[in-house]
């Protein structure tokens, strides 16, 4: 078998990486650096000149390295790594997830332009979208995951938004009421506003199934981010983010992080590197225990509705969309409970073994209230409209016993 064709779980502890590069280290070092020498003035030159886009790389030509907010070696093999799991032309990491979907609008929207974006969506991306973009000129419309393809081309020519729209942007499943929106669809509606002189991208936050569970390029998505700070990261001790995607678009936007200033450092790129050879295990123990849990609150008297991927079955509006483009139903879990905000409340107080925490996708179990944490700066009335209750919990499943997390859901709902 040649090397190209090992799978990814295979190539995360040395793909992209020469011990022979580092004294015979069988692991990447930490390039603790913030500039690099050059062997002589011509190759400084060189180097710029593609950094700059002042000229194509020639082909066989190898670049070397300038500085560490254009490029390091951690950066550099952590982002050839990623790219394996989505089948990616190119990555960009970033010191956080909404570093990384914030360069991501700057780069690709202008005053007067138009993002359509699904809901619910993470908190963070609509204060964003909401807040920070109409600063600047740039318009958004919602969509439900509900909406059909052709109910959302009606809402664009209802607004008159047929000539402006520049960006497709959603994130599924929802965060999060774990609603599935088809990115096939979206891709669908991008083309169908694509002209000569203008290209609708259709970007896609993965950051809730992660690149094992779902590979939103497949499907027709120009870009797709993450929060790598969730499964990516995994351990909750590091803040990055990531966009992937062809080698024209990661370019763009490597050129604007440059410029930002929001590359991810060594540190961190070292730290994700270590994460990576993990990755698969991790997040297939979390879905089997996931699954435990969500199968154990259907049944139970005190929960009204479970918002579970696997539960999904033939007939439900959204289960063609599940089997198209998902592989797992992952490991994040929402659950109605009976009454309100004091019961839900009452009930994450009493939580022993899970964490009453905000993140999600790391090794150990996390429970928070989204109505009233990640999600209260949305109004009161999209609230309502997308099922973000009083009474709404939110599980990040994670690797521990499953007997044990049951256990303790079960006390603290009693």
């Amino acid at each position: 078998m040649d090397i190209k064709n090992f799978r990814p779980e295979s190539l995360m502890m040395s793909y992209g990486y020469n011990p022979e590069w580092s004294e015979g280290a069988i692991k990447c070092p930490i390039f603790q650096t913030s500039t690099f020498v050059f062997k002589k003035a011509e190759e400084g030159k060189a180097f710029f000149e593609v950094a700059y886009g002042l000229r194509e790389q020639e082909k066989n030509e190898e670049l070397g390295l300038i500085y560490s907010r254009l490029n390091n070696p951690d950066l550099e093999i952590l982002e050839d790594r990623l790219t394996l799991w989505d089948g990616a032309e190119a990555c960009a990491v970033f010191e956080s997830g909404m570093s990384a979907i914030s360069t991501v609008f700057l780069e690709n929207l202008k005053p007067g332009d138009v993002v359509l974006y699904s809901a619910p969506i993470y908190g963070g991306t609509n204060h964003f979208i909401q807040h920070i973009l109409t600063k600047y000129g740039i318009e958004s419309l919602s969509f439900e995951a509900t909406q059909s393809e052709e109910e959302i081309l009606q809402k664009i020519s209802d607004h008159d938004y047929q000539d402006r729209l520049k960006m497709v942007y959603l994130e599924t499943p929802a965060n999060p009421t774990n609603d599935l929106i088809d990115i096939e669809m979206c891709a669908n509606i991008a083309k169908h506003f694509n002209t000569e002189d203008k290209e609708v991208l259709t970007v896609v936050d993965n950051t809730y199934l992660g690149p094992i569970w779902q590979h939103p390029l497949k499907h027709g998505a120009d870009l797709v981010v993450y929060s790598a700070t969730k499964y990516i990261g995994g351990h909750s001790d590091v803040i990055a983010g990531a966009v992937l995607g062809n080698k024209a678009q990661i370019a763009k936007i490597k050129g604007m992080r440059t410029f930002l200033g929001n590359m991810a450092g060594p540190w961190t790129g070292w730290l994700l590197l270590r994460s990576l050879e993990t990755l698969k295990i991790r997040m297939e123990e979390q879905a089997r225990n996931a699954q435990k849990v969500a199968d154990y609150l259907l049944n139970h008297p005190k929960v009204q509705r479970v918002g579970y991927l696997g539960h999904l079955k033939e007939g439900d509006a959204q289960y063609e969309t599940f089997m198209k483009q998902c592989s797992s139903p992952g490991a994040m879990v929402s659950v109605e409970i009976e009454g309100g905000e004091a019961e839900a409340f009452k009930f994450l107080n009493s939580l022993k073994l899970i964490k009453l925490a905000v993140s999600l996708g790391s090794t150990e179990s996390l429970a928070q209230h989204p109505a009233t944490m990640t999600h209260a700066d949305v109004s009161p009335e999209d609230k309502e409209k997308f099922g973000i209750k009083e009474n709404l919990i939110r599980l990040s499943i994670g690797v521990e016993n499953p007997e044990d997390l049951i256990w303790d859901i079960e006390q603290a709902l009693k």
